[in-house]
């Protein structure tokens, strides 16, 4: 596997990884808080888009950083992975929401601690998920050239 991925892949990479919360987070926020749907989808998408855009620019740190170190694509590795990007996350999101849902940063960061809980196995899970199915699509390009 080549460990470095183009932008466009990065791209790809970063929609998959946040449609999919989208899909997931918006209901369960809707269920949990009790706010209109259509506030938590605000809210959801704008985390989404924050998110997003850390993603992009996380994950080409992360690369280096782990071609620097020569880590492996380990568990732990992986583990290390998902709570970097979402302590990050946490640095720009809790302000957001706070003013956003017109709340304390204390209840923001509570929230989004329990938002966390979902995403710290699910960021774990999706790019391990991604890794292995791009592993696989680039040996089997490999074989037909």
């Amino acid at each position: 596997m080549s460990p470095t991925k183009t932008i466009t892949e990065r791209v790809f990479q970063a929609i998959g990884f946040e449609g999919l919360a989208l899909l997931i987070c918006t209901p369960l926020l809707v269920w949990i808080t009790g706010r209109p749907a259509l506030e938590m989808g605000a809210v959801t998408l704008a985390i989404s888009i924050l998110a997003l855009t850390w993603n992009i620019i996380f994950n080409g740190l992360f690369d280096r950083l782990k071609a620097r170190l020569q880590l492996s694509n380990s568990g732990w590795t992986r583990v290390l992975h998902a709570l970097m990007f979402e302590g990050g996350l946490i640095l720009f999101a809790v302000p957001l929401i706070a003013a956003w849902l017109n709340i304390s940063l204390m209840q923001a960061f509570i929230l989004d601690i329990g938002v966390l809980l979902f995403f710290l196995p699910y960021t774990y899970v999706y790019h391990w998920g991604y890794d292995v199915l791009r592993d696989k699509f680039v040996q089997r390009r490999a074989l037909t050239v």
